[in-house]
């Protein structure tokens, strides 16, 4: 009988036996490593409630986000497109030392750093004053620089480029004015797993807002609220046969964010379709691109705790107290059932008070633009309802109104434009009669007009969008006659406006 001298001892054996073990629970260790690091997130907390509401995630990353450094070089790869100012082409503020503008957040999620909105990209205003080119910030404010309708189309462009490839992303990716490099490893990874998956997200986005072509373009401080809205989280048909001309140009005004304590009850959006501060905000994190299983629900909460006490700012300019003293009987007459007024301790909210405040007045009565009344429709009230169906903060208030609801005055001077869908530049136009209000104007500037209250609605000032209001959904009608002040005098209409300013 041949002996096998190949064979194992008992010795060798076991010690083979025991490093096939180690091997498996290695292997075991080592994928539960991957599993666990794939599935966990990371965010960078911010102690400051400001920095929190400008840089901080609420989980849309998750969802809708890009790799962080594809997004920072998306403004070198399409820079004959942007210019030198990047995202600043849209409106977007870049503050020093940053690597992404304000709006923007980060979250290590699925392995991969990504970045996407947050609150502070529709509610973070800007201006300036006469003489003057310091940029002041409203955190909370509306977002009177930010040119969404052109953000849209430069994603929708970007997701049908077939020069959006791996090696031109990962050139801009390594070049100086992207912050970090990929390694070879990473730029493997970026070649076989990262790329095709980003432009697969976005040729799919493209085509989902199609529809997008077909409107009227924003301008800046404006947005579509809902329709996107429609197609990302129940995909609603949005072909011509499906949506009116108006319903799809439904654009309205940012609103400011601030006191929100205060407007508990009442009824919110421009159009009064839900009285939950709470649902008002989870619906709006949902525009910014959060689904119901990535939502951040704590640092929505955040969010929410900081705006319900963050104060209106003060009208950064000189107020006249004998001509404000004059305007606020007037006001009184004619404003404060329906917007409430200044009291002793600061604005005072009290619907009992002011029987109108924060009530819905039909839009064959208040007249104004009917576009973003329609593009809230009954179908997608109801189908909001079904949104985080299973969780305590699923929706139980939205309701499909009939017009377009009374909001506080508070901080006025700082949401102009005026009217739902900033149809009219500055409070004195508003007090105005509709023949005397400006039929084509320029929006855009960051000068405020301190007399009149508002931007400034000329090109010379800094005006970045032609305003027409004879186009489909800008029209500046309503909101006019006796009951409203329009038939005052110019005298009574500018004692009003300067009693506004101390709201």
């Amino acid at each position: 009988m041949a002996i096998d001298y190949d064979r194992l001892t008992p010795v060798e054996a076991y010690e083979k036996k025991r490093k096939n073990i180690f091997r498996v629970i290695w292997l075991i260790v080592i994928a539960l490593i991957i599993v666990w690091f794939l599935r966990t997130d990371w965010v960078i907390a911010h102690d400051d409630p400001v920095e929190h509401f400008k840089y901080g995630s609420i989980g849309s990353e998750g969802n809708t986000g890009l790799p962080t450094p594809i997004l920072q070089a998306l403004p070198v790869l399409y820079k004959d497109r942007l210019g030198p100012n990047g995202f600043g082409a849209f409106g977007m503020i870049t503050e020093p030392g940053k690597d992404l503008p304000i709006g923007f957040s980060k979250r290590f999620t699925g392995g991969v750093e990504r970045a996407w909105l947050n609150c502070s990209v529709c509610h973070y205003g800007t201006y300036t004053l006469p003489g003057s080119d310091e940029v002041h910030v409203i955190p909370g404010g509306a977002s009177n620089d930010l040119e969404l309708y052109k953000l849209m189309r430069f994603f929708i462009d970007v997701g049908n480029d077939p020069g959006f490839t791996a090696d031109a992303v990962i050139k801009a990716i390594n070049s100086d004015e992207v912050p970090g490099r990929l390694n070879l490893f990473e730029r493997i990874l970026y070649r076989v797993a990262v790329m095709p998956l980003v432009k697969n997200a976005l040729h799919e986005l493209s085509g989902q807002l199609e529809f997008v072509a077909r409107q009227e373009d924003y301008g800046p401080g404006r947005v579509d609220t809902f329709n996107s809205y429609k197609v990302l989280q129940f995909n609603f048909p949005m072909g011509p046969d499906n949506i009116s001309d108006s319903a799809l140009n439904g654009s309205s005004d940012y609103p400011s964010i601030w006191m929100q304590g205060p407007r508990a009850g009442m009824n919110l959006h421009w159009d009064g379709n839900n009285s939950s501060v709470t649902e008002r905000n989870f619906s709006a994190a949902l525009g910014a691109g959060v689904s119901p299983v990535t939502v951040d629900v704590e640092a929505l909460y955040r969010v929410r705790d900081w705006i319900e006490t963050l104060e209106a700012p003060s009208f950064p300019g000189v107020v006249d107290p004998e001509l404000a003293a004059i305007g606020e009987p007037l006001y009184y007459e004619y404003c404060a059932d329906c917007h409430g007024m200044g009291g002793d301790d600061g604005f005072d909210y009290d619907t009992g008070r002011y029987p109108y405040l924060g009530e819905v007045v039909e839009l064959s009565e208040i007249g104004t633009d009917r576009g973003r009344w329609e593009s809230y429709d009954q179908d997608f009230s109801a189908a909001q309802m079904n949104l985080y169906a299973g969780y305590p903060w699923q929706f139980k208030n939205f309701k499909k109104t009939n017009g377009y609801a009374n909001h506080p005055l508070d901080g006025i001077w700082a949401r102009s434009p005026y009217l739902h869908n900033g149809s009219v530049p500055t409070l004195r136009d508003l007090m105005n009669p509709v023949s005397e209000r400006p039929a084509v104007w320029w929006r855009g500037a960051r000068e405020l007009d301190l007399v009149n209250v508002g931007y400034r609605s000329d090109e010379a000032a800094g005006g970045t969008f032609r305003y027409d209001t004879s186009v489909l959904g800008n029209k500046n009608t309503g909101h006019e006659g006796t009951e409203y002040g329009t038939d005052l005098s110019d005298a009574e209409k500018d004692a009003i406006v300067e009693y506004m300013k101390t709201l």
